[in-house]
């Protein structure tokens, strides 16, 4: 059985992609509060592999996500895109009528924003997990509250479903990472089969240094999927930069490696896996 510690409740959107990547098989839920908790975990037992966000197509990265998987020694080994859809719940007996407030995750708020504006008598109350607001609700019995989060929640926690697909772009989808002790990667991934790799690398305070960078990878064949820079603490405009490739040629892809390694600093593997 797979042991897979992830960032909320169970029924949130990382339980539900933990399902689906892993689907057919045995695995256990690890719930955290935060991702930090999420890599404390594995951290303390090599044998958890992490579940986590990374982007989102409406709200963008998860900054924070990139300096925690850079930090925690973990290694990237696959992604999964899932299709993001809000629903609004209740307990049995609320209704519109009786509802004050709605209790989400801010992003889950943030994209549900123009059916917020319709129902602009409810108060948004930011929590921590859109199933987490939902199972509050249900043990608690707060009785005038509405949750948003998966309609898979909602019927988890004995809530009811009073309006489904309220988000307000119906093509919204979160990428997630599958993340592991690098002992234990190969368990997880087969490398002779992977297209895609993550980066993360500094340069130097120097003109041109990214074009060269990028230039060499486009003569290897490789493809650039996404590229996020942050500022480097302490060290004014100098930036670690994020890095997703795409190649067809594995050989050619540690051959591009090379190559770059002398015009970087501090680069680092993050994970080299199967695009989803």
């Amino acid at each position: 059985m797979k042991r897979i510690a992830i960032q909320g409740e169970n029924g949130s959107f990382h339980d539900i992609a933990a399902h689906q990547y892993f689907e057919g098989e045995q695995i256990q839920i690890i719930c955290c509060s935060t991702f930090e908790q999420v890599f404390a975990q594995m951290a303390a037992d090599p044998t958890i592999i992490g579940m986590l966000a990374i982007e989102n197509t409406i709200a963008g990265s998860l900054l924070h996500n990139y300096e925690l998987l850079r930090d925690s020694g973990t290694t990237i080994v696959g992604e999964h895109k899932l299709h993001i859809e809000h629903c609004i719940c209740c307990l049995p007996e609320d209704s519109w009528e009786t509802l004050t407030e709605v209790h989400s995750h801010p992003v889950a708020l943030m994209q549900c924003r123009h059916f917020l504006d319709k129902h602009s008598t409810l108060k948004a109350v930011e929590t921590e997990d859109t199933a987490g607001a939902a199972e509050a609700i249900s043990r608690n019995v707060c009785r005038g509250q509405a949750a948003i989060c998966n309609s898979s929640a909602a019927r988890l926690y004995g809530l009811k479903v009073l309006e489904n697909q309220i988000e307000d772009n119906k093509h919204n989808f979160t990428r997630f990472l599958v993340v592991t002790n690098p002992r234990k990667a190969d368990f997880l991934r087969s490398l002779e089969q992977s297209d895609k790799a993550s980066l993360v690398f500094s340069l130097p305070h120097e003109e041109g240094s990214l074009s060269k960078v990028l230039t060499i990878l486009s003569f290897y064949s490789i493809n650039l999927t996404k590229i996020q820079s942050l500022p480097v603490i302490g060290h004014e405009w100098e930036y670690m930069f994020y890095v997703d490739v795409t190649y067809q040629n594995l050989t050619r892809y540690r051959q591009s490696i090379d190559a770059i390694i002398p015009l970087t600093k501090e680069l680092k593997i993050l994970g080299e896996y199967e695009q989803c």
